[in-house]
């Protein structure tokens, strides 16, 4: 039947026919397709997956070019480092990474939709505690109160040359400026659907890696310590017994070579989990809290920067590693509007790194952790700290 548009009065006709029209043209959006449209769908959809591959290859190839750069100038300035000579801004990558712009990756409708991959599960406080007493029949002695805690990591951080300003900001940054001893990463704040993100503690956030790393390495000064403070003890039988239990994890902690990729192995296992309930123990935890920042100054230092850090500059060092970290710490303030921070980071962990994205430069980036420390060092437990500190 031909269609009939002249009952249509007046202007609306021409709306009336370009809608009718329109409704001829469009795809249906129910029933099955007939061979004709199947082949014209399949062949519109070969067009978008082309046209996505082309686009993805192109910048899957600009990726990997971008990221090959940014390692083997990072190669170039350790050895220039090593070799005391100046970094120049030639020895950065300059320009930003590379983002993907292109068509996205077509969905094929029939295709079952993809099952959501379980999260992985991440080690909480009591899977940890588990441990301990499982492995080492250790249970950590916690503090009497908060502010016991924050009095026992002042102490030891003064006593190893932290500033005041340095801890209490780091704090600030790590633990939003009100956490607790025991706060784990992905708690911060009291929600039904938090989850724990990472294995971090703490006033630090130490990983269970960090944990293991530290009681490798400072097994023996860390021993030293609690002997000099059971020295002092009326009654020392509980800390003497504390100390045996260490120096079993400072040797399990040996039996793999001294690298963060073995320390991390055996962080995943229930002896590796074990050793990190120290961070809770009042007499340990302070230690291994203000070893990790006292590791950071002892390599800048050695790196040739013998100045006192500044507490964001810690923390890019915290952040990124320490070899990553004192290529920012140690950069002329000239160069640090220019550099991009994704020379710091590898392609992965730059990628999850919203903060370093958003913050691309390195003066941006220090600005902006100054700025969240400015604002959390107000807070109660910031201010808690800083009382607790040493006079």
């Amino acid at each position: 039947m031909k269609a009939d548009f002249t009952f249509v009065p007046g202007p609306a006709r021409e709306v009336f026919v370009a809608l009718m029209l329109w409704l001829v043209a469009a795809p249906a959006v129910a029933g099955p397709l007939v061979p004709a449209d199947r082949d014209v769908a399949t062949a519109v959809d070969r067009r978008q997956l082309e046209a996505y591959t082309a686009a993805r290859a192109a910048f899957d190839a600009a990726a990997t070019a971008y990221w090959t750069a940014i390692s083997d100038k990072r190669r170039l300035r350790t050895a220039k480092r090593r070799d005391h000579q100046p970094i120049l801004p030639d020895d950065y990558v300059l320009t930003q990474p590379p983002v993907y712009a292109g068509p996205p990756k077509p969905v094929d409708p029939s295709a079952p939709a993809a099952a959501t991959p379980p999260r992985k599960y991440v080690p909480v406080i009591a899977d940890v505690l588990q441990a301990a007493a499982a492995q080492y029949k250790f249970v950590p002695q916690r503090p009497s109160s908060e502010l016991d805690y924050k009095r026992a990591y002042a102490r030891a951080a003064a006593a190893a040359g932290l500033t005041k300003q340095q801890i209490v900001r780091v704090y600030g940054f790590e633990c939003g400026g009100n956490g607790n001893y025991d706060l784990q990463a992905g708690f911060e704040y009291a929600r039904p659907d938090a989850h724990a993100i990472t294995t971090a503690l703490g006033y630090n956030q130490l990983l269970h890696v960090n944990s293991v790393e530290l009681v490798a390495e400072n097994g023996d000064q860390l021993i030293k310590a609690l002997r000099a403070k059971a020295a002092q003890l009326a009654d020392s039988a509980a800390l003497e017994q504390k100390i045996a239990v260490l120096q079993r994890m400072v040797a399990v902690s040996r039996t793999v070579p001294d690298r963060w990729a073995e320390h991390e192995k055996l962080a995943d296992t229930p002896q590796g989990l074990g050793i990190h309930a120290l961070e809770l123990d009042i007499d340990v935890g302070p230690l291994l809290q203000t070893r990790k920042l006292v590791d950071s100054v002892e390599f800048a230092r050695r790196a040739g920067d013998p100045r006192p850090l500044t507490a964001a500059e810690l923390e890019m060092m915290n952040l990124t590693g320490d070899g990553n970290g004192i290529d920012m710490v140690m950069m002329p303030a000239a160069l640090r509007p220019q550099v991009p921070t994704a020379n710091f980071f590898l392609q992965a962990s730059y990628a999850r790194n919203p903060v370093a994205i958003r913050n691309n430069v390195v003066a941006a980036l220090i600005a902006a952790t100054d700025a969240t420390m400015d604002r959390e060092v107000k807070l109660q437990g910031a201010r808690d700290l800083a009382a607790a500190y040493p006079r």
